[in-house]
């Protein structure tokens, strides 16, 4: 098993290896962006299903979306009202965001509210997620599982390796479209006010 300290999580991930830590609903499995195949193989995740870039501030997300469509002061209001919290944006992606999902013009965005995964974001810059476990499979909630089910991953070691970690339910996912705000999944956060 392979759960390392949160220094050695982030060498990890700089480096390029896949790291697994701790957010506010399920633990990510995640790597920087041209590691993104990497988690395609080990979730045996279909190439059409994207990953959500997570990071620790939303100016850092902007460098990978298209502001100007839809104009950044429609969306923004909801992501200051929202964000860190369990939802993840769909936008349309600028030429750097569409290369971090091949094929896809939009990008999933995410800040999530938890003291230990800022950390890991704000010391390795934003990186390409999703939960942990294999695709189709309930996600692993214990970080020792995650380890003893990915041996190559780095999972952090900072909190027990059998506690449940996060809520388990999962992040609503919204996306921008000419009409408006799409909800493709209500997880726990309610966005009524702005559809």
């Amino acid at each position: 098993m392979a759960l390392v300290s949160m220094a050695a999580l982030v060498a990890g991930a700089r480096s390029g290896r896949i790291i697994s830590f701790p957010t506010d609903t399920v633990p990510a499995i995640a790597s920087i962006a041209d590691r993104a195949e990497a988690i395609f193989a080990l979730k045996e995740r279909p190439q059409d299903k994207p990953l959500i870039l997570m990071a620790a501030r939303l100016a850092v997300l902007l460098d990978f979306v298209d502001t100007d469509r839809p104009a950044l002061t429609i969306w923004q209001r909801l992501a200051c009202a929202k964000l860190p919290g369990a939802l993840t944006l769909v936008l349309p992606a600028n030429e750097r965001g569409k290369r971090l999902n091949p094929g896809a013009t939009t990008l999933g965005i995410r800040i999530p509210k938890c003291d230990e995964a800022i950390a890991v974001l704000q010391q390795t810059g934003p990186l390409l997620t999703t939960s942990a476990n294999k695709s189709g499979d309930p996600p692993l909630r214990k970080l020792g599982e995650i380890a003893a089910c990915f041996p190559h991953v780095l999972v952090m070691r900072d909190r027990d390796p059998n506690a449940i970690t996060g809520s388990g339910l999962p992040s609503t996912v919204v996306k921008w479209t000419d009409d408006g705000w799409q909800v493709l999944r209500q997880g726990q956060v309610r966005i009524d006010g702005y559809l």
